[in-house]
């Protein structure tokens, strides 16, 4: 058994000392009041995912000092960015469509943190994921891939830190707030919010009941309006593409960070963002999700039209074939895996020809296709009308 799979108590965690991934959300800043009640020699790194504004950020890093909790951020945005359009060019979703952002969060987490912790002389590594959840194992598993040296604390597993909140998260609530932490605004006693750049996954104990409809009484998104609040003028914008990555929307640049930004502030302006499902999630269970990822959403509309012109129907269907493969990959937390690197290189290679650039036109809660600039394709466009309309022209069609 590696290390990173070992079950601990916060007895294990006397003499050593615990690199704390900190979020802003209830269960994690649980954590922080456990472990100072506790006299754990712990160090607080909060990642910036662009899952806040900076000044949010800051402020959550102000609440853990003022606690006397040792704290810093660590820039992660870049690598965010880069996974983020990774989910759009490989196609990985789960059930219902949604965007793997939370298990693209985790990867990036654990990935880039880890150096960071073994750097600070940190032995432990811990998190304040649910207990029995998706995150806890998606943690555990990439704790194995990239840190097997470090030992994982999951409080939510920890007999004695489940007594101490033995009333649920009425009694974190109670905890967080005497400790004066900054609680995301995403969460309290009844809902949770996690969110990075690429998007946002939304729970409540009111969406998980089935009936609840998804409206402004029911949840309140992270950045995007309603589509009945959305302005009433359409938005036209270009999105350029370049070998299958996304190189600029709306005179973005080509930084993946700038890209995502800017089309997800997009997509939230015109109200194009909402994925309501049930998924399978990884212990066989199934429970409702509510994802908010509008970048993704108006950059996939563009991205579709890209293949459908850019492919031909072999490369299109195996590529088709590969995307629940990485989707899979990415949500049960084996994107580091030589399935998932064998799937991307084929996909890589597959979208070399991908290069165009798409007017998009975004109104109330929709993304359309207005107009595609393809330079060297369409050697096998067939036409009617122009040849007259009573006959379709023959294209000049080869093997690419």
């Amino acid at each position: 058994m590696t290390r990173g799979t070992e079950h601990m108590r916060h007895g294990d965690l006397a003499d050593q000392r615990v690199g704390v991934f900190q979020a802003g959300g209830l269960s994690s800043l649980a954590l922080g009041v456990w472990l100072r009640e506790q006299g754990v020699a712990s160090h607080h790194y909060v990642a910036d995912l662009g899952q806040s504004d900076p000044d949010e950020i800051a402020d959550l890093v102000a609440s853990l000092r003022d606690a006397g909790l040792p704290a810093s951020v660590v820039d992660l945005r870049p690598r965010m960015a880069e996974i983020g359009l990774d989910l759009l060019r490989y196609q990985a979703r789960h059930d219902g469509g949604y965007w793997n952002t939370t298990g693209a969060a985790r990867l990036v987490l654990v990935e880039q943190l880890t150096p960071v912790l073994r750097a600070d002389g940190c032995t432990v590594l811990a998190h304040g994921c649910v207990g029995g959840g998706n995150d806890q194992r998606r943690f555990a598993a990439y704790a194995r891939e990239f840190a097997p040296d470090l030992r994982v604390y999951a409080p939510w597993t920890d007999p004695d830190a489940l007594e101490r909140f033995a009333a649920g998260r009425g009694a974190m609530l109670n905890a967080v707030k005497d400790a004066g932490f900054f609680l995301d605004r995403g969460s309290d006693a009844d809902r949770s919010t996690d969110a990075c750049l690429a998007g946002a996954s939304h729970e409540s104990s009111a969406l998980e009941d089935l009936a609840t409809p998804v409206d402004a009484g029911s949840l309140t998104p992270r950045w995007s309006v309603y589509p009945s609040e959305a302005p009433a003028q359409a938005e036209t914008v270009a999105v350029s593409f370049d070998a299958g990555r996304v190189t600029d929307v709306d005179g973005s640049g080509p930084d993946p960070v700038d890209v995502l930004r800017t089309a997800r502030d997009l997509g939230a302006r015109h109200g194009v963002w909402l994925r309501d499902v049930v998924e399978r999630r990884i212990i066989g269970t199934r429970c409702r999700g509510v994802y908010e990822a509008p970048g993704l959403e108006i950059l996939d509309t563009a991205w579709q039209r890209v293949l459908e012109v850019c492919l031909d129907p072999h490369a299109r269907g195996l590529y088709q074939s590969l995307g629940p493969v990485l989707g899979a990959a990415v949500y049960e937390a084996r994107y580091a895996s030589p399935v998932a690197a064998a799937a991307r290189a084929a996909i890589d290679e597959l979208v070399r020809p991908a290069t165009a650039t798409v007017r998009l036109v975004l109104h109330r809660g929709t993304a359309r296709v207005a107009g595609i600039d393809a330079p060297g394709v369409g050697h096998d466009q067939q036409t009617r009308f122009g040849t007259g309309g009573n006959r379709w022209r023959e294209p000049v069609v080869g093997l690419r």
